[in-house]
């Protein structure tokens, strides 16, 4: 079972990687655009930290605080990605705001995985 877990960890963490990795090539190329790769990039990291967020036989108790607060950033961060493709598809152009905000609250959400115990 653990074997299992540590898989289900791995894709989050790739779901994680390619989010952000889409994010910071755009921003390294000073272009504010949401690219293909980020909306199923954020589905997997959705699906896996929702299997993570199950009980799997653990010893110890999983901290469902944590795990919310970052099922809400995870769904700020969905709701932006959405907003700004329907205006980058209507106007040819992204808002700063909404790009960086993308990044700043991906990079928040690992940041809370890691440091959050």
């Amino acid at each position: 079972m653990e074997i299992l877990r540590n898989v289900v960890v791995l894709v989050h963490l790739v779901g994680f990687a390619v989010l952000f990795g889409a994010w910071v090539v755009e921003a390294a190329a000073r272009r504010n655009r949401i690219t293909r790769v980020m909306n199923p990039a954020l589905g997997i990291s959705l699906i896996s930290g929702l299997a993570l967020s199950a009980p799997w036989g653990l010893d110890h108790d999983l901290n469902y605080t944590k795990i919310a607060i970052k099922l809400v950033v995870l769904l700020v961060i969905g709701a932006l990605l959405g907003t700004g493709s329907a205006r980058q598809r209507r106007t040819d152009a992204l808002p700063s705001a909404i790009f960086w905000s993308i990044g700043i609250l991906t990079l928040l959400n690992a940041g809370l995985a890691v440091i959050w115990r």
